[in-house]
């Protein structure tokens, strides 16, 4: 079955055709050109009306949506997440789970496990953030469930639904022994949530880690006597950093400092979304704790630590290119390209002959018009 997208701006990593088609078959791209081409007998033409055609967008941290949360256990829930996640062009999504109890975390990925991803977007794993975090550094995650890092916890969890990340704090009870034993397990691991300095984050470095999750929110800042985890995100090139671009995170000085000095290629956009995202100002949960969204923002009722977001990462996209100055077709690598290299999901990112066809379509403004999951029309606004 072929699908032909004719009438769009084609905008992929170091790419941009004022005008383009884009031939699909199979749920993958066989052709791209630029102008028209013919559509073979009996496929369907999507007519995109000069909307901007970009690879869809890939959120490797994400709690929630729509007023639900993955850490609910509830599988409903989940699949509302996953296809909600579509109206912000995400097409790969991994879901992110909290520092809460064994059981709970079993609970949760059992629910995504029931997911058919016939409807939303990609799951090809899950993201672990925490429980092995460091809880001074705990931030927004419940200090009651922080706990050392076990190897065992996480396979007994990838029993239950593939774990594709783990992010935890490195200086934590034989932190680098547990990057080595992930990468074996075939995880990719995470620092955040910790108080490193340099010196572990290079032991840890040196022993496999290329990640850092919301590069600059807890974690060791930048210092002329210790570089700690945002120097070495800095300082280190091939080390993928996780930005929350909201401009409240990050502010728009920092996001063009990290675009400048690592590249986009080495920048991962991403939301941290809770379940407050798309939904009204009011009182939500995080994890058991309390929080207060008001104007976007969420943070704990109690402290007012920031807890999670409520960005969408067309959004996010949207505030880069404007605050970067920087063209889409630079841009565009931190949005699906470089997610992808860092899990190793090397058939997407790109709209090029042979990857998938996971494609947005969004509008001047970077409003999502359609999103395409393996050439399949699952979003229209």
């Amino acid at each position: 079955m072929y699908t032909l997208i004719t009438g769009c701006r084609l905008v992929s990593p170091g790419v941009d055709m004022p005008e383009a088609s884009i031939l699909i078959c199979d749920g993958k791209i066989v052709q791209v050109a630029a102008g028209k081409i013919s559509a073979p007998a009996g496929a369907e033409v999507i007519d995109a009306q000069g909307t901007t055609a970009v690879p869809g967008f890939i959120d490797v941290h994400c709690h929630g949506r729509n007023s639900y949360d993955f850490c609910d256990g509830d599988a409903a829930g989940s699949a509302a997440i996953a296809v909600n996640k579509l109206a912000e062009g995400v097409t790969t999504l991994l879901p992110t789970t909290l520092t809460v109890s064994e059981t709970e975390l079993a609970d949760s990925l059992s629910a995504i496990a029931a997911y058919d991803q016939k409807s939303g977007c990609r799951i090809p794993g899950v993201h672990l953030e925490g429980p092995f975090i460091n809880v001074k550094c705990a931030g927004a995650q419940n200090p009651e469930f922080v706990r050392v890092p076990d190897a065992a916890e996480v396979a007994r969890l990838n029993a239950v639904f593939p774990v594709a990340k783990i992010t935890f704090a490195i200086e934590e009870a034989n932190g680098v022994d547990f990057v080595a034993e992930m990468l074996n397990a075939g995880i990719v691991p995470s620092c955040t949530h910790s108080a490193a300095k340099y010196s572990v984050f290079k032991a840890a470095y040196d022993t496999g880690l290329r990640n850092l999750s919301h590069f600059c929110n807890q974690m060791t800042p930048l210092h002329h006597r210790d570089i700690g985890l945002v120097g070495a995100g800095l300082l280190h090139k091939d080390v993928f950093a996780e930005l929350i671009c909201d401009k409240l995170h990050i502010c728009p000085d920092m996001i063009k400092l990290v675009f400048q000095t690592k590249g986009a290629d080495h920048v991962v956009l991403i939301t941290d979304a809770m379940r407050a995202a798309a939904m009204p100002d009011g009182e939500y949960s995080l994890g058991g704790l309390p929080v207060l969204v008001a104007d976007g923002a969420a943070r704990l009722k109690e402290g007012g630590a920031l807890a999670g977001s409520t960005l969408q990462l067309a959004t996010a996209f949207k505030n880069v290119c404007e605050v970067t100055g920087l063209p889409m077709s630079e841009v565009v690598r931190s949005t699906s390209a470089s997610a992808a290299k860092s899990l190793g999901l090397l058939d997407r990112g790109y709209l090029l002959p042979g990857y998938l066809a996971d494609i947005v379509l969004l509008d001047k403004d970077f409003n999502v018009q359609k999103t395409l999951v393996g050439g399949e029309v699952r979003y229209t606004r």
